[in-house]
């Protein structure tokens, strides 16, 4: 599988730089004043301050119900192993005060049956990160 790069727009790169690299433990790559790449699992994240948000200015998000939840859109993450979602589980934790969906197994019994979480950064972009026992066979399962 190839890595993908995704921008995203924040309101603060120090307060990016602390939530992503400092909390998250994601890897610093490349940055200058206005930006900051982020090695997300293999991935390219680039945080892009953007001033029309001000220095409180967030994102906001509609919500579409899946599986009983309501589901921020936008939003990206990355499909973990079981055991690598235990360990972000466990380090979001210990940082994040409010859950947008709080870790739980979601379509239980199911082919899709995965572990999820939900959160958003301190500027509002909001962050799935979910796992299976089954990546391969379970990803795009429909039966």
């Amino acid at each position: 599988m190839q890595p993908f790069h995704l921008a995203i727009r924040v309101r603060d790169i120090r307060e990016a730089r602390r939530f992503y690299g400092d909390q998250m433990g994601f890897t610093e790559g490349r940055s200058a004043d206005v930006w900051v790449d982020f090695n997300v699992y293999g991935h390219q994240v680039v945080t892009h301050l953007d001033p029309t948000l001000g220095p409180n200015g967030s994102l906001g998000a509609v919500y579409n119900p899946v599986d009983g939840d309501s589901v921020p859109v936008p939003h990206f993450g990355v499909v973990l192993t079981i055991e690598q979602w235990d360990e972000l589980r466990e380090r979001v934790e210990s940082f994040v005060t409010e859950f947008v969906i709080p870790p739980h197994t979601r379509f239980s019994g199911e082919p899709g049956e995965q572990r999820t979480m939900f959160f958003t950064d301190p500027t509002g972009n909001a962050l799935e990160f979910k796992a299976f026992r089954d990546v391969k066979g379970a990803l795009f399962a429909t039966t």
